[in-house]
């Protein structure tokens, strides 16, 4: 699909690969057309403590806006991002910020960039010229997100979902490579967001995704999804809108955020 409308005049195609050299690998090589986009400096607003916010609190509208004119896209774009982690990572976390800004025509690049480079999509290295600059605004976040306060008050009630997208022995308290205490909010229900894609990597199909959180969701009047800073949080978020069902909330500040804060802390027996 991406190769069909690959000379479409209105396509902005974005990388959104993270990682410590992830600009240098942009630079070296990407997509043919492709523009960079930082997770840290361009879809987050990270702040001294990760205990206001997470480590990944979202940037102001204005703030995105800025990025969003950088990279040509315009209210008449259709924008695909892609990563190297299938979207699991700041591809999704990109999609959901323009989908709030009022954008409906984004996509992620289902498979990501390795296999667009094995099924022969050109790729290219250096900066890319970007044609329209022109201005974007909005002035608020229009997808529905989660406060500390809510998710902790939403935790208990049966009539609500609160689901960690972090792999098992993360939410069980095994382990935790990345924030300071292990384990999970109590009251969520664990549901790796690896369980969104099929064994060739790609995600599941619509039927299949629709099938699997509509029995979870069902009896549910509110369903919040969050991770460990509400990054692959948003891989999930796009798995049910593929699905067709509703956008749940996002907990932006999730388990990094929460465990800084003086709340409960999950773990397995």
């Amino acid at each position: 699909e991406l190769v069909k409308i690959r000379e479409h005049h209105n396509l902005v195609l974005v990388d959104v690969r993270t990682g410590p050299d992830s600009k240098a690998s942009y630079l070296s090589n990407h997509l043919a057309g492709a523009v960079f986009v930082d997770l840290n400096e361009d879809l987050a607003e990270i702040k001294a403590d990760a205990a206001d916010g997470g480590r990944h609190p979202l940037p102001s509208p204005a703030s995105f806006a800025k990025v969003l004119e950088r990279c040509g896209i315009t209210r008449e774009s259709y924008v695909v991002a892609y990563d190297d982690k299938n979207g699991a990572n700041a591809a999704a976390r990109f999609w959901w910020m323009l989908r709030a800004a009022g954008h409906a025509k984004v996509s992620v690049l289902n498979g990501g960039f390795d296999f667009a480079v094995k099924a022969g999509f050109p790729v290219r290295s250096g900066e890319e010229t970007v044609g329209n600059v022109e201005s974007y605004e909005f002035s608020e976040w229009s997808l529905p997100t989660a406060t500390v306060d809510e998710v902790d008050a939403t935790r208990t009630d049966k009539a609500s979902l609160v689901i960690d997208v972090r792999e098992k022995d993360r939410f069980d308290g095994v382990r935790e490579p990345i924030d300071l205490i292990a384990g999970h909010i109590p009251g969520a229900v664990n549901i790796p967001f690896a369980e969104n894609l099929g064994s060739d990597g790609f995600y599941l199909s619509a039927e299949e995704l629709r099938e699997k959180y509509s029995r979870i969701s069902a009896d549910k009047q509110d369903v919040i999804v969050h991770c460990g800073s509400g990054v692959t949080a948003c891989h999930t978020l796009l798995a049910f809108d593929h699905a067709g069902l509703e956008i749940p909330r996002l907990y932006v500040g999730s388990w990094s955020e929460w465990s800084r804060q003086d709340r409960p802390i999950g773990k397995k027996d």
